[in-house]
């Protein structure tokens, strides 16, 4: 059954703009307290990220809640993961996080957590979207939800990532630089990397409403890649703006993204007979990663883009470590969703066993080069469908004779076209890959 309101990844949008308004948030508060209070007792943990439109949707949300009777706890300004992980330990029914990710700040978006920490299933977001058409009502007085706060929320998920390396890790002698991207890791991320022994320069952690994700964290590295040079730091670590997502660079300023940073976990797991099955990743992951994952006898399999899709293929398989090249790395031995400071913790663990620096871990993984173009797409009939654009891209795949790949996809959380082609020349490939997205944007005008 087709989904009315939420994406791949909840629901998000600009903000003022349907759906993301206050009314409609506060219609999503009461349907989503009337799903889950039709279960029983119904306690529901709202977190958010650092843009300024959290202030507005959070109280809409929490009146919407109430009205269904369903308690509320606050946790203000947490990563996303953050409150997968508080759902969980404070045995709440769900967890409900105010963001948009990687998006800029004039955008919001709602995502939900079950009470396990994991996605929704799809038959509760359907039962939410079904309420969300019918008639608001309130409970009588006497049932009306209450709404407390988290004080000490920050803190307890610092203990939680803490616990996810062993007792004995001392990152002392090390040297990082860590952007926070004004966003929800700018007091917890720190914190985690001081109180393990780093030496820790931080970066683009002091939001204000309007500053999220701007020209900072890992959408915009070059702030990260000039700081770890000018102060000759190991390495250099990028949030994006709810903490689900990480980036690193080297100490020669080189990106090391999420393919990078899946290899390094996953080698060190199988060289440590630790690795439970094989690795997952996406449409979009490199082909060099699974040759790299190949030669060391590492099955690898590719999931349809989007993180959830990515933890229900762990899931279908009971493996333990799966990804995204855009910084999106799953560590269910840890934890049960995306979380960008705990996969950071396992890198930076793997490179102190091996006593390598980045830049020589990530030697062993020789990528493809692989162009992505992102075309803007307004509406209407899908331009991937388009016979023209169809015609070209078998073409375009003939022609590299079984030595690279072609992909279009729309985005689950833009409104774009993405064009991705990947081979062995890099000339060849941005060649094919300009004039698909030049013929994506004619069929699209």
């Amino acid at each position: 059954m087709t989904k009315k309101y939420f994406g791949t990844d909840g629901i998000r949008g600009r903000v003022g703009e349907f759906p993301i308004t206050p009314d409609f948030m506060l219609k999503l508060g009461w349907a989503a307290g009337m799903a889950f209070r039709s279960m029983g007792a119904c306690r529901i943990l709202v977190g958010k990220d650092t843009r300024i439109s959290g202030y507005m949707f959070e109280s809409a949300l929490e009146a919407g809640l109430s009205a269904a009777g369903a308690d509320v706890m606050l946790l203000g300004p947490m990563p996303t993961p953050a409150i997968a992980y508080l759902t969980r330990t404070f045995h709440a029914e769900a967890g409900i996080v105010i963001s948009a990710s990687h998006n800029p700040h004039d955008d919001n978006g709602i995502k939900f957590f079950s009470g396990q920490g994991t996605k929704l299933p799809d038959e509760i977001e359907l039962m939410i979207e079904e309420l969300l058409d019918a008639p608001m009502t309130v409970v009588e007085s006497s049932k009306l939800g209450k709404v407390s706060r988290i004080n000490d929320a920050s803190g307890r998920y610092i203990e939680f990532c803490k616990s996810s390396v062993p007792s004995s890790t001392n990152f002392a002698g090390l040297k990082i630089v860590v952007d926070c991207a004004h966003g929800a890791t700018y007091k917890v991320a720190p914190s985690v990397f001081k109180e393990l022994g780093a030496e820790v320069t931080v970066l683009s952690a002091q939001p204000n409403g309007l500053n999220i994700n701007d020209n900072c964290g890992s959408t915009h590295m070059e702030q990260l890649q000039a700081a770890v040079l000018a102060e000759h730091a190991d390495l250099g670590i990028a949030f994006d703006g709810d903490g689900d997502r990480v980036l690193m660079v080297d100490h020669t300023g080189a990106v090391v993204d999420g393919d990078d940073l899946l290899f390094i976990i996953a080698r060190d797991l199988h060289e440590r007979n630790r690795l439970q099955g094989g690795v997952v990743g996406t449409l979009m992951s490199n082909l060099g990663l699974e040759l790299a994952l190949a030669e060391l006898g590492i099955p690898f399999v590719r999931a349809n883009v989007g993180d959830r899709y990515v933890i229900a293929e762990l899931q279908e398989r009971n493996w333990q470590i799966g990804g995204e090249n855009s910084g999106h790395v799953v560590c269910f031995q840890h934890t049960t969703t995306g979380d960008a400071i705990i996969a950071a913790l396992q890198v930076l663990l793997s490179l102190r066993r091996r006593q390598e620096s980045l830049a020589q871990a990530r030697q062993a993984l020789r990528k493809c080069p692989q162009v992505l173009l992102n075309v803007r797409f307004s509406g209407g009939d899908n331009p991937i469908e388009h016979p023209a654009v169809k015609a070209a891209c078998e073409r375009v795949t003939l022609a590299m004779a079984g030595r690279g790949r072609v992909l279009l996809r729309k985005s689950g959380t833009e409104p774009l076209v993405r064009v991705m082609v990947e081979g062995e020349d890099e000339t060849q490939v941005r060649g094919h890959a300009e004039d698909l997205a030049k013929l994506v944007t004619e069929v699209c005008a």
